[in-house]
């Protein structure tokens, strides 16, 4: 049995970045379950088919996968123009694209610090701006949820790229919220 109504969601389309496996996965499931129309951005295009597979085996046409790297702004835009112009606008953004390595800090080289804080970090932005920039333009309302981990507050060994990004996207969440908007205007 489920908690809330089957159509709670109904109108609602949510873009999750890192779409294609754990938590972003999960979600996904969950806001097709609910009515949503998801639409999953990740860099493996395997893993994003499967994932829209089994969230939509109850309701199939619900799910859309496009491979994204969050990274490039470029390619952010570009599909994210693609959502507005062939679905409609986004109704929220989950920003939910992770990367990690669980190492000593001395060990990291500045590219393993950039992978991490360019996917997490960067992803997150990029994503929010190219929805919040359309939000505005077209007057409309938008919701972001940005994922984060409890190192965000209390900081943990051997994740400190991860722990300072996420840092990083609490910051702007926050931020933005308290702009008054919904989106990238603040």
């Amino acid at each position: 049995m489920q908690a809330f109504s089957s159509g709670l969601l109904d109108g609602k389309r949510i873009l999750i970045t890192g779409g294609g496996s754990g938590l972003g996965r999960g979600v996904a499931r969950h806001l097709v379950d609910h009515g949503a129309v998801v639409h999953l951005w990740g860099r493996r295009a395997g893993v994003l088919k499967e994932a829209a597979e089994e969230a939509s085996a109850a309701r199939p046409g619900r799910v859309h996968v496009r491979t994204v790297d969050v990274r490039r702004f470029d390619q952010v835009d570009e599909a994210m123009e693609s959502i507005w112009s062939e679905h409609g606008p986004l109704t929220g953004v989950v920003n939910n694209a992770a990367a990690n390595f669980i190492a000593q800090t001395q060990g990291l080289s500045p590219r393993a610090f950039e992978a991490v804080t360019g996917t997490v970090m960067n992803g997150a932005f990029h994503t929010t701006l190219a929805a919040g920039k359309r939000w505005i333009r077209d007057g409309l309302p938008g919701s972001v949820l940005s994922m984060l981990t409890t190192w965000v507050w209390t900081g943990s060994a051997y994740v400190v790229p991860s722990a300072m990004a996420k840092a990083a996207v609490h910051s702007m969440t926050m931020s933005l919220a308290s702009s008054g908007r919904s989106t990238a205007s603040g």
